[in-house]
């Protein structure tokens, strides 16, 4: 082994080296030479009573530049799923390869702990889960995250369970998002069908999945007066960009509320779109049309 004293000057070779690895830094954007990150945390709640767990996905220009601020999109996970379902099933992984292909912006991407439910405040009152995403979840991530104000800036999206809470939140509030996805969306044109399904009985699965939400047995009023649907029939969308998709093989039939869907927007005339695609109501399918709805908003975030 040869050793190079410390006056010894650099080869021609190693000289290129090091300057080609300070072109690297000085020149190449950030983004390019770091990745994201993840930060979990929990929100504190008055409204719910405990502290809520949450993620932030945060590019790699988020720490590079401490002055900048970005679009955010809330994603909301499915029954049975949390707050860190997105990152630990593929979905942050995916997020960075499309960055770092040049086929998505920066943005942020925030997903709640939303247990079991559905976004919606209960039919009780006991569990304003609404509530507090619109007077504290939102405010609280946008206040502490560097996120750009105003509804172009903020987007909602969500898998079955969420993606029922996304389309209802965003027909609800449409001020508030520019935009709004779901996948295999948990929409039911007619309750008592969907409960049949299984006898519909209080002790059964889907009544009882339904129930610490909509009544026990579930209230088909309050169902209705909830449902996207129903809102879909009504709400101001103007400015507002939909898509959504489905499994043509849905195991709970969510295929079918979502060709009504497409239907009663369609029959406003309000723009959106929409797939059915071969799948069912698994991973599988929603890992494989994930990137459909990511480029969506990022295409549309300023």
């Amino acid at each position: 082994m040869t050793l190079r004293s410390s006056n010894q000057p650099l080869s021609s070779r190693a000289q290129r080296g090091i300057l080609f690895f300070l072109f690297l830094f000085c020149f190449l954007p950030s983004s390019l030479l770091a990745a994201g990150r993840a930060e979990c945390n929990s929100v504190p709640s008055k409204i719910l009573g405990r502290p809520v767990p949450y993620c932030v996905l945060l590019p790699a220009s988020f720490d590079a530049d401490k002055t900048r601020h970005f679009p955010i999109l809330y994603f909301l996970h499915g029954l049975g799923d949390n707050e860190q379902t997105f990152l630990h099933t593929g979905g942050w992984n995916l997020v960075e390869d499309l960055r770092e292909k040049g086929r998505l912006k920066d943005f942020l991407i925030a997903t709640p702990a939303g247990a079991a439910s559905f976004y919606i405040n209960s039919r009780d009152g006991k569990v304003r889960y609404e509530d507090f995403l619109l007077q504290e979840f939102f405010p609280f991530i946008e206040r502490h995250y560097r996120v750009r104000p105003g509804r172009a800036n903020r987007a909602i999206s969500g898998i079955s369970m969420g993606g029922y809470g996304a389309l209802h939140l965003a027909f609800a509030h449409p001020q508030l998002f520019s935009s709004v996805s779901a996948h295999s969306a948990a929409l039911i044109e007619k309750l008592p069908v969907f409960l049949s399904g299984d006898g519909g009985s209080p002790g059964t699965g889907r009544a009882r999945v339904l129930g610490g939400v909509f009544g026990a047995p579930p209230d088909p009023e309050f169902w209705e007066r909830n449902s996207p649907l129903t809102l879909a029939r009504t709400a101001s969308l103007s400015g507002v960009k939909i898509y959504f998709d489905c499994g043509s093989e849905d195991d709970f039939g969510f295929d079918a509320g979502a060709v009504a869907l497409d239907k009663v927007l369609s029959s406003r005339k309000v723009p959106h779109e929409f797939h059915l695609y071969p799948g069912r109501h698994d991973w599988s399918y929603f890992a494989s049309h994930l990137e459909a709805s990511l480029s969506f908003h990022s295409v549309l975030f300023p």
